[in-house]
């Protein structure tokens, strides 16, 4: 009898393994179940039995009640249902690469599909998004009217560096040509970033992205608006008055493996303890720039403001050799290291650059060289009030005055200088950076007027198939940036677009500080003549 016993228990134990209880019976030991099992075959035992069955039966199901109203997850975890999972605490996911350099396929039921966001079942104050973020309505306004059609997509496969398709939450990636270093690597690596950020909240799209420094889709070959010839949406890192190009947040913000600029997360620190190290007052008194003037004539004539024996510009300038740089283990280019002099310089390479957000965060008066081009965030900043403008034309009077004026107005200049880096800090965190990557994503793939499909030529990606197989400094940022799990709130609310009265105001706002202080800059140098 004691031998039958053991049997029932066994195959009970082995069914039990085979069920969704698994999880719960391996916490609990055997030499619990084993006794009640084996009672069970006594006759004479049957009615304590049945007591007993009955206590560990409610048990059970008190335990599964409390399994399945908090859902969590274990680090090691390696299957999840395809079900919405609806979160209380944030859960982490790492990434899963089980077959190390060899993975090569994305895992199955390794991320959940879907989940509802811990916020949408409680009410709270609604999280608005940066006011920057209403220039995603305008960026998409070419395609308002007629929509975005599969042949507009298709025509820009002859300047895209890659198309990225997404398809009930799984993303599908078609190469057309190598981008500059590892640009379309970290960019891609982003986009499946807000994948695991937003699981099942991404829309469905398909979209195509050039990765190099200047804008694509030119107006002048499209004429006007309501042309019979939809312009082709182009995604790139940048834009400007003349072009159509989509722009979206840069390769950069998942680091920079050629140069060694970690990814933004991790940066945003850095930096904001690099500003700590010195205060404003204590800094160096001058305009600081370092960089490849090799990339842009502008920048070549920026050095001609550098101190010299017969002029001083209040310009510290220092040119940047990366190939050294490089050879010498990045020790000089720490970005963290920069922020010891009241004013930093900004000035385009051969389009727009990178260098502004870092320039931007170190609460030094950012002396911004009069701009062609525009990124994501930049239309969101005012001259007077996060930066100072500084004249293309005549560059070293425009710094010299800037400094001047800075070192006479410590206070005013001190507080120009944290309102541009309160701007990087908590308007351009990380969360902001996905959250406008979702919101052009979702209002772009509202206007498509197709459902995507995979390309011939696609392959499935995911995070594990770029970041398991990767090496160096691009697998260590990889790392870094990985999105650890699902985001524990929704989205920032979006706001809705500039009425036409309301843009023109902020626009016309815009040009008239900026000729305020080339007024004032005029009058003191008059002045100087005068003496």
């Amino acid at each position: 009898m004691m031998q039958q016993g053991r049997r029932n228990f066994q195959r009970i134990n082995n069914l039990i393994s085979g069920t969704r209880f698994a999880g719960i019976h391996r916490h609990i030991p055997q030499s619990i179940w084993l006794p009640l099992f084996i009672c069970y075959t006594n006759a004479a035992s049957r009615s304590s039995f049945r007591f007993l069955f009955l206590a560990v039966s409610l048990f059970i199901g008190l335990c599964v009640s409390v399994r399945l109203l908090e859902f969590t997850v274990s680090p090691t975890a390696q299957n999840f249902e395809s079900s919405i999972v609806t979160i209380h605490d944030k859960i982490e996911i790492p990434l899963n690469c089980s077959m190390g350099n060899h993975t090569q396929t994305c895992p199955n039921n390794y991320y959940p599909k879907n989940f509802t966001l811990h916020d949408e079942q409680q009410s709270g104050i609604p999280h608005m998004c940066p006011d920057f973020f209403r220039w995603i309505h305008e960026d998409l306004r070419p395609w308002s009217a007629t929509g975005i059609t599969e042949e507009s997509v298709e025509r820009a496969k002859g300047v895209a560096d890659f198309r990225f398709v997404v398809l009930n939450g799984t993303a599908y990636i078609e190469h057309y040509k190598k981008s500059v270093d590892t640009r379309d690597v970290f960019t891609i690596w982003g986009l499946l970033q807000l994948l695991r950020r937003y699981p099942g909240k991404v829309p469905d799209l398909d979209i195509m992205f050039e990765c190099f420094d200047f804008p694509r889709v030119l107006k002048k070959d499209y004429g006007q608006l309501n042309s019979a010839v939809v312009p082709s949406p182009l995604f790139g890192y940048c834009g400007d008055d003349d072009s159509f190009d989509i722009v979206f947040p840069d390769w950069s913000f998942w680091g920079w493996a050629e140069i060694n600029i970690k990814p933004w997360d991790l940066l945003l620190k850095d930096l904001e303890e690099g500003n700590k190290r010195m205060e404003w007052i204590d800094r160096e008194p001058y305009a600081y720039w370092k960089g490849n003037p090799n990339v842009a004539q502008h920048r070549k004539d920026l050095l001609t403001c550098n101190v010299s024996d017969t002029n001083d510009w209040n310009a510290r300038l220092y040119i940047q050799d990366w190939v050294q740089e490089s050879k010498q283990g990045f020790k000089g280019s720490n970005l963290a290291d920069q922020c010891t002099h009241r004013f930093k310089i900004y000035i385009e390479g051969s389009a727009w650059s990178v260098s502004e957000k870092y320039i931007l965060a170190c609460d030094s008066v950012t002396l911004l060289v009069t701009p062609h081009y525009y990124d994501f965030f930049t239309r969101g900043l005012m001259p007077g009030l996060h930066y100072w403008p500084v004249r293309m034309d005549d560059k070293c009077r425009s710094i010299k005055f800037a400094a001047e004026w800075g070192n006479n107005h410590e206070q005013q200049a001190k507080a120009m200088g944290k309102a541009a880096s309160s701007f990087i800090q908590e308007d351009m965190k990380m969360d902001h950076v996905y959250d406008y990557m979702f919101h052009l994503l979702t209002a772009y793939s509202k206007l498509m007027k197709y459902k995507p499909t995979v390309p011939p030529n696609a392959v499935e990606l995911c995070s594990e198939t770029m970041a398991c197989t990767s090496e160096g400094f691009s697998k260590q940022f990889m790392e870094e940036s990985t999105v650890k799990g699902p985001a524990d709130a929704s989205p920032c609310i979006m706001q809705p677009p500039y009425d036409p009265q309301t843009l023109n105001s902020i626009l016309d706002t815009k040009l008239n500080s900026i000729k305020q202080v080339e007024s004032w800059e005029k009058q003191y140098f008059e002045q100087m003549n005068q003496e």
